[in-house]
């Protein structure tokens, strides 16, 4: 039978493997040997043994048996071990499920949406080797072996983003995200470091052990908390992984890339790295109030006004682009209100349910040619009901309607943000609220847009008849159609997933103490702590939810996406024009690509021009470089006027240099 570490080390290397074999073999690399067949079938199949290992692990956490081992020792330096290993707990096991499975849906819908690409092989390679970066992430124990996940993931995302490497759009979105996350990853090497460099340790249960001490550390040079500096750099990593603002700018350009990554890294697995990684240091982030409002007040921002940008965006990918940019804010909000088991909770349904938006937007792409301007399309409920019924199922589950999986874990972080205890909860809250009106809006506007009213499939609206979509297929109108069933399959599963997830997992995560000692669950938490004595079950918990506020605001959306998108369409083109200055505001995206663009890469590049010219031209090559071969040659041309070749000549220098010196000498002695 095969033993615990064997089993980790597969579930791990299983899709490192079928990476390699696709990557090497069948895309050119280093010969074309396997086929478009064979490359889906050996990537699946590494992805399936690594779901299936997860599974067994989860029930292995839950029978009580945990994992915290070294693989193999990197280096060693000093008394410092840099080591290779494993924490198998409920948080990882929970998170290697989530990630394999959504991976699974993932990798089966590939084979319908990318049958025509040129690049279906390098495809299923880059996905798959994004499954084991992810993996090596959440299933390690030390700051070394997270550090490196964290990078993979963000090389893979790179490489997927400008999959579509001849376009310049997409070379710019990948560009983008790359400079982006390369800020917070400055942030997060410096609060790796600082916890490094204090705690003498990597490995995650000894820098957890000196917390308490570490507390009472103070930042050198300064009076601010130690640990209130690292758990800020360490939250600068999650926001630029977690897309949370002013850090989030990467994320709607990443559509550029294929509609499958859009489910599986910047919806369901990569954007909620940061989320991981704070949850898991949350025996750290305890210790800084400073942080947690920092935190909710970030998240409280994204989880309201990055939402209501979706409002105002046409195409279908970029609407779900930043519904995913809000869900991370109510993430966050809930990390900041010190309810971290609720945020774990959240980004697991939220990885079934935005899995299945995005990949139920690339079914209608497919069945609208390619088009993904929502402006198009309309009356596609006859033409793909599959799709149809499993995207109404998603966008109940966001909006957070009763009895859907959404609306247990988004109701728990509204209350936990209305009694968290620190600094800018009271805006959390409120701004969490609104959120729910704003995400019932945005999301049934591109209902409503992409499924009913009048069939647009003609351009009649305004919009091009013939787009090019982010894939590079150019568009047309012709009758849409249902998608086949490799898509159609990963679509009603993750259904099924984004009505029970809720139910199912509610109680132990929330409740029934799955997480232990793994992450701070606090039992004094006010909301917590009040809504487990008030618990009686999933059900009147959902009967509860049809009478608090909430429900009325996602119904007050509903409605006015109602009206305004199949009532009355000319209403949103009015208050375009009545509020223009604030529409203005909301197309450019609260101009933080402006400032990005026009003021802080135009100040980087005048500031790398002026070390150009100034710095490296002037000071380095034309003073201390050409500068000093200057005064060489001045010294040179000098010594060579007195070098004559006469041997008198030299004599003659010689006895003055001997009557210099002995006339300095006596001198000195008198």
């Amino acid at each position: 039978m095969m033993n615990a570490q064997s089993l980790y080390l597969l579930i791990a290397l299983a899709p490192l493997a079928t990476a390699i074999v696709v990557g090497f073999f069948g895309t050119g690399f280093m010969g074309s040997w396997i086929g478009r067949r064979a490359s889906h079938i050996i990537t699946i199949l590494g992805v399936a043994i690594s779901f299936a290992g997860s599974l067994i692990v989860l029930q292995q956490v839950l029978d009580g048996q945990v994992f915290d081992g070294t693989v193999y020792t990197w280096s060693l330096i000093g008394t410092a071990k840099f080591e290779i290993g494993f924490l198998i707990d409920p948080l990882s096991a929970l998170m290697m499920v989530v990630v394999t499975s959504v991976s699974l849906m993932v990798h089966i819908y590939t084979i319908g949406y990318m049958a025509d690409d040129p690049g279906y092989q390098r495809f299923f390679s880059y996905i798959s080797l994004f499954t084991f970066s992810m993996l090596m992430l959440v299933m390690s124990n030390n700051m070394l072996q997270l550090f490196f996940g964290w990078e993979a993931v963000g090389l893979v995302s790179y490489l997927l983003i400008g999959f579509y490497y001849t376009r310049p759009s997409a070379v710019f979105a990948n560009l983008k995200a790359f400079l982006v996350n390369r800020v917070g990853d400055f942030g997060f090497v410096l609060g790796i470091g600082l916890l490094f460099a204090y705690a003498g340790s990597l490995h995650y249960g000894e820098v957890f052990a000196q917390a308490d001490r570490l507390a009472g550390l103070s930042f050198p040079g300064t009076d601010w908390q130690l640990l209130t500096v690292a758990c800020l750099s360490l939250f600068v990593g999650a926001m630029g992984k977690s897309a949370q603002a002013p850090l989030h700018v990467w994320l709607p350009d990443s559509m550029e890339g294929p509609t499958p990554i859009s489910a599986l890294i910047h919806a369901a697995t990569m954007v909620t790295a940061g989320i991981f990684m704070v949850a898991r240091f949350s025996p750290v982030f305890e210790h800084s109030d400073t942080a947690l409002a920092v935190m909710i007040v970030i998240g409280a921002f994204g989880a309201l006004f990055l939402g209501i940008l979706g409002v105002v965006q046409n195409d279908i990918k970029r609407v779900v682009a930043y519904s995913t940019l809000s869900q991370l804010g109510y993430m966050t909000v809930a990390l900041g209100a010190s309810a971290y088991s609720v945020a774990i909770f959240h980004l697991m349904t939220h990885a079934f349910f935005k899995a299945l938006l995005f990949l139920g937007a690339g079914s209608v792409i497919i069945g609208m040619h390619h088009d993904q301007d929502m402006r198009n399309m309309g009356g596609l409920r006859k033409y793909m009901p599959i799709t149809w019924l499993t995207m109404l199922i998603g966008t109940l589950a966001l909006v957070g309607t009763p009895f859907f999986s959404g609306f247990y874990s988004k109701e728990h972080i509204i209350e936990a943000a209305g009694a968290a205890g620190v600094w800018g909860a009271n805006f959390a809250y409120y701004a969490t609220l609104c959120g729910v009106f704003v995400t019932s809006l945005y999301s049934f506007r591109l209902y409503f847009m992409v499924f009913h009213g009048k069939e647009r499939f003609g351009g009649a609206s305004g919009a091009p008849a013939h787009g090019h979509d982010e894939e590079g297929h150019d568009g047309h109108h012709g009758t849409p159609r249902e998608s086949p069933w490799v898509v159609t399959l990963p679509l009603a599963l993750l259904a099924v997933m984004s009505v029970v997830a809720g139910v199912w997992f509610i109680d132990p995560l929330l409740f029934d103490g799955y997480f232990g000692q793994t992450i701070v669950v606090l039992a004094q938490h006010p909301a917590m702590a009040e809504l487990a004595h008030e618990w009686h079950g999933w059900v009147a918990f959902a009967l509860h939810g049809f009478t608090v506020l909430p429900f009325w605001l996602l119904v007050a959306g509903f409605v006015v996406a109602w009206y305004c998108y199949l009532v009355n369409p000319a209403v949103p083109a009015r208050i375009a024009t009545s509020f223009s200055g604030l529409y203005r505001l909301l197309d450019n995206k609260y101009y933080f690509d402006w400032v990005n663009e026009q003021i802080i890469a135009r100040a980087t590049r005048a500031l790398g021009r002026g070390l150009w010219q100034g710095g490296d031209r002037g000071v380095i090559d034309g003073l201390v470089v050409n500068g000093s071969a200057r005064v060489v040659g001045m010294v040179a041309a000098a010594g060579r006027l007195m070098q004559s070749g006469y041997i008198y000549h030299y004599a003659f220098a010689m006895i003055i240099g001997i009557m210099v010196f002995l006339t300095f000498f006596v001198l000195m002695v008198h």
